[in-house]
């Protein structure tokens, strides 16, 4: 039986990496996620592995009688070592730069767990939820799949070998009833616990053998060409169903995932790979040359896309450069390229002795280990940054970098006023530079108004570098001054004292921004939950827990004085609290609607909270001066 080179499968290979690639790139316009239905490539890649693992079985099984787990084995580890051991050499300089003692830790138990095929289960409990901001940090996460592929290349071949030898006319049976319980169970399980149903193998397992039953009758019951009048519009409505799919999980993002809507996709690439024969037009397509490409290097791009990704927002290099995006995705082709050619395709070469390859994977596997367990040994190895000694151990390491990546710079730097606007000066400490940063990142939307900040020195002996900043041309210039403060009353006397100075010039006064009980700045209400109190619950459903745990609200006695203090002066008191609650629902907001941070602790923005913050006001019409 020969083995004919299926290039529409590189061709469906290429299209799930870049799902995948645009999914986790986390690109935003307009205020909108377009590719947040790309996890779907996921499974796009379980199907294909289902059918070609199968079909190299049974076409060894059918034509010779006999299967050799020697070298199935022996392809399997030419396949996936050598690549997954680069990437991980690579990542660890920058781990051991960027990763904080906690990541740090977690990052070394996933290489641990990924060489031994078990962080889809490592990841599960340790509370990572694919997509969600901490796991945007994890540099290996996305290797819970191929854990996942690793648990099926052991026991899959076992199971099918013995049922070909013993109960040879039960094969597609035993698969179809495989397929419909773990199908079943995904259903179930994305309801009641989507996080094991999300990571383990039982609710996968359908997915892979969707294929393997397609693989089934196309080499036992010989039906590829059964249905020939109607391959193109068969295989077409396969890759219909693919991007259907993909919009779909866009639109609805209450979806669960896998379950019965995960068919879609599922269906749509069994009809691609069954009927996209030499003719048809899918066919053709799938096979130009530079989605094939992509398809032959789709490992390495899987491989490496994660961890630059994770370690780009860490240290918030590309943050607000598109040019710099850009660069990024042309260093992720070219690793993945170089990897490709100078790393898998050699490794595969089956000139090369396996034994010489063993001791190499095994040396380089080993050297691994041992750095890692090093890693947790040592408890992360606290001292790398001598800055961060007295922070405490439970500082959750997202919120250090995304304190650090809060306020864009270019905000900063404003001299000057856009003489055709109102001229609206922010004067404050850092929940002041929150609310300038909220209008900054949302300009297009209050397009009348042109806003700038100004620092301000809150105690009694910086007058005199207060009063020098009341003579620049920002300050000058300025038609409204907004008092932005985490007020006490020593501040509303000093801010007292220092308007009574000022003539011509409108005055608002902002409350209080929100705080929440975490009982440490070291990190967010969320955070507590997840990470310290170990509760099950959903990650989008923390909006009433946060009402309750207000600690500085509308109703707190300094935000009472500040409205009496502005009521009594004639000033525009502006409630923060009406943007970030529903005071009638009770409940409070805390992350976007892609579910990124909106405070990195007690009750300072994070730059996606502040553009989303941003956002409420002008819908809700919150900052209105005429």
């Amino acid at each position: 039986m020969t083995h004919r080179y299926r290039w529409e499968i590189d061709g469906l290979r290429a299209i799930a990496i870049g799902f995948i690639i645009l999914y986790n790139a986390k690109i935003t316009i307009l205020g909108h996620q377009p590719f947040k239905g790309g996890f779907i490539g996921i499974d796009i890649f379980f199907v294909i592995s289902g059918y070609l693992i199968t079909s190299i079985i049974l076409k060894e099984l059918v034509t010779t009688g006999s299967f050799s787990f020697k070298h199935f084995y022996e392809q399997r580890i030419r396949r996936i070592f050598p690549a997954l051991l680069l990437v991980m050499l690579v990542s660890f300089p920058f781990a051991w730069m960027y990763l904080m003692t906690n990541n740090f830790i977690s990052y070394a138990n996933s290489i641990i767990t990924s060489l031994s095929f078990s962080s889809n289960f490592f990841y599960h409990y340790s509370a990572n939820t694919f997509g969600q901001v901490g796991a945007l940090h994890k540099p290996f996460l996305h290797t819970w799949s191929l854990s996942v592929l690793g648990q099926y290349y052991i026991l899959f071949p076992i199971i099918l070998i013995t049922t070909f030898r013993y109960l040879r006319k039960y094969i597609i049976h035993i698969l179809i009833l495989g397929f419909i319980v773990s199908l079943g169970i995904a259903e179930l399980g994305s309801r009641n616990d989507p996080s094991a149903t999300f990571f383990f193998i039982h609710t996968r397992i359908w997915e892979l053998m969707a294929g393997s039953i397609l693989a089934y009758f196309e080499i036992e019951k010989s039906s590829k060409n059964r249905l020939k009048d109607n391959n193109n519009f068969l295989s077409f409505l396969g890759l219909l169903l693919i991007f259907l799919s993909f919009f779909i999980f866009y639109y609805f993002d209450n979806l669960n995932h896998p379950s019965f809507v995960t068919l879609i996709p599922v269906i749509g690439v069994c009809l691609v790979i069954h009927y996209s024969t030499k003719d048809t037009i899918v066919k053709k397509i799938l096979s130009i040359k530079i989605l094939n490409i992509a398809g032959l290097v789709s490992y390495s791009l899987y491989l490496w896309h994660y961890p630059l990704f994770a370690f780009i927002r860490t240290s918030g290099i590309v943050t607000g450069n598109i040019t710099k995006k850009i660069l990024l995705m042309v260093v992720l082709v070219l690793l993945s390229v170089l990897s490709y050619y100078f790393v898998e395709k050699k490794f595969r070469n089956k000139n090369l002795n396996f034994k010489k390859v063993l001791m190499v994977l095994s040396s380089v596997g080993l050297i691994v280990l041992i750095t890692n367990f090093l890693i947790i040994f040592n408890k992360g190895y606290p001292d790398r940054f001598t800055n961060l000694k007295n922070i405490n151990e439970n500082y959750v390491a997202d919120n250090f970098h995304l304190s650090k990546l809060r306020i864009p710079e270019e905000s900063t730097q404003k001299k000057e006023f856009d003489r055709n606007k109102m001229k609206v000066l922010i004067i404050g400490d850092s929940h002041g530079e929150d609310l300038h940063n909220a209008f900054f990142l949302n300009k297009e939307k209050f397009d009348k108004y042109d806003f700038a900040y100004l620092p301000f020195s809150d105690t009694r002996n910086a007058n005199e570098e207060n009063e020098k900043r009341k003579k620049t041309n920002i300050f000058l210039q300025s038609d409204v001054l907004v008092f932005s403060f985490r007020w006490n009353e020593n501040k509303i006397d000093i801010i007292s004292e220092y308007i009574e100075k000022i003539e011509n010039k409108k005055i608002v006064i902002i409350s209080s921004t929100n705080e929440y009980k975490v009982h440490s700045t070291a990190y967010t209400l969320l955070d507590k939950k997840v990470l310290f109190e170990k509760e099950k619950f959903d990650y989008y459903g923390l909006k009433k827990l946060y009402f309750e745990n207000r600690l500085l609200h509308s109703n707190s006695a300094i935000n009472k004085k500040l409205k009496n203090f502005s009521k009594s002066n004639k000033f525009l008191f502006l409630n923060r609290e009406d943007f970030m609650c529903d005071i009638v629902d009770k409940e409070c907001e805390y992350v976007d609607k892609s579910g990124n941070k909106i405070f990195f602790d007690y009750a300072h923005y994070t730059r996606q909270g502040a553009k989303y913050f941003g956002e409420k006001i002008h819908k809700i019409n919150w900052f209105k001066l005429d």
